[in-house]
């Protein structure tokens, strides 16, 4: 099956085309048909499945026909960066059509989003908060509006967004199409859907295994010795790009630096940032600029590289679901990828779910030369060294850390 099978106008097709877009995926396949006749849908799919595009090109093909200018589409996404990304590949793939899509987020003025409002958009893609914002002050008008996304909803539920988005709601006065995409279904969610989706058509791409282009690997180590392992281990890997998760703000900082003194090219990503600071981030990791991006878990929905050949787990995440996500940003549309996790005494918990789930012993490996019985690690290996002031975003206490 190819996009054409779709009957798209030639406008999107011609998008798809720019994008380098070939073959439908899964997600894709199936969520599409019933977008396009107007249901309701209730999409379960990991991170990297391609489920972006399958709304956004269903999407673009309604507001081909009607008014322009005015809102007509809206996605509430969790993060900046997923709002941002989600609003590029609409305009990017409706690069032909002369609809118009702009993010809306905190963390920066309002300013530029005004003018982007003013100049006339027909999507918007927002965070709950910053949307709420405009929609208060009369800045975003959802009366014209036809077809609402919640994406990523489980991750808005971690996240305490729940409220604001029956907030948004509430300020939705007609009908409207809604899709809601969700990696899980907690009873939460279960409830909203209930609450604001009629007879949705359920459409499930494997949400609950990592994808199979991945492989797994467990680095067991001392808590003390996982930045020089690190070293070690990104000095003896071929790579694109490397994420590093870690699972407070405070370590990624201090990861980061610590690479960035023993001369990789990292760069941090982690909730105590400035806006311009994180977008920085991002761009230089999307470039090439920064080969190797440490950040906590708030990255794990929010970048969309696909050249990401390696997601280490300098951390152990608290849950497989975590996991998961986590490592959906590695072995994207049919792309092989690799995940390595530093693992403790501690985590084997979470290790006996992971093999339970994946239905496998995973492989432990460690480094020949690597000395596991260090005591302590060299004062250039700490993995806390002294902040030098300025590199990275400042640091606060421990305590408030906590990703």
């Amino acid at each position: 099956m190819n996009f054409e099978t779709f009957n798209f106008h030639p406008a999107i097709i011609a998008g798809i085309q720019a994008a380098g877009y070939e073959t439908p995926t899964p997600i894709q396949n199936q969520a599409i048909p019933p977008i396009l006749q107007g249901r309701d849908i209730i999409g379960l799919a990991q991170t990297g499945t391609g489920k972006t595009a399958a709304f956004v090109l269903p999407i673009l093909q309604h507001l081909l026909t009607g008014q322009r200018g005015k809102i007509r589409a809206a996605v509430i996404s969790p993060t900046r960066e997923l709002a941002e990304q989600t609003s590029k590949t609409f305009n990017e793939l409706g690069r032909k059509t002369g609809l118009r899509s702009t993010p809306i987020y905190g963390g920066v003025g309002m300013d530029q989003q005004l003018r982007e409002l003013h100049r006339g958009v027909e999507i918007v893609v927002g965070c709950p908060g910053r949307l709420l914002d405009h929609l208060w002050k009369g800045t975003v008008d959802f009366t014209h509006l036809e077809v609402l996304v919640i994406d990523e909803a489980d991750r808005m539920f971690d996240m305490g967004f729940l409220p604001g988005i029956r907030d948004i709601l509430q300020c939705i006065l007609q009908p409207r199409q809604t899709l809601l995409f969700s990696a899980t279904m907690p009873d939460d969610i279960s409830r909203l859907v209930k609450e604001i989706l009629h007879e949705p058509v359920t459409v499930k791409i494997g949400q609950t295994l990592p994808a199979a282009t991945v492989s797994h690997t467990l680095y067991p180590v001392a808590e003390h010795l996982k930045t020089p392992l690190l070293e070690e281990v990104l000095r003896g890997i071929e790579t694109e790009s490397v994420l590093v998760f870690t699972r407070t703000k405070f370590r990624a900082e201090r990861v980061a630096l610590h690479l960035q003194r023993s001369g990789f090219r990292a760069t941090c990503f982690q909730g105590n940032m400035s806006q311009p600071q994180r977008q920085t981030a991002i761009n230089g990791f999307r470039s090439g600029a920064f080969k190797i991006m440490v950040a906590t878990d708030i990255a794990a929905r929010g970048i969309d590289i696909l050249s990401i050949s390696h997601v280490i787990n300098y951390d152990m995440p608290d849950d497989t679901d975590s996991y998961i996500h986590r490592i959906g940003r590695t072995g994207r549309v049919e792309q092989e990828g690799q995940a390595l996790t530093f693992v403790t005494s501690r985590d084997a918990g979470v290790i006996h779910d992971l093999e339970r789930l994946v239905n496998m012993k995973l492989e432990r490996r460690t480094l020949p030369e690597f000395n596991y019985k260090a005591k302590t690690p060299e004062s250039k290996s700490n993995a806390y060294p002294r902040r030098r002031q300025g590199n990275i975003a400042p640091v606060r206490r421990f305590a408030a850390m906590r990703a």
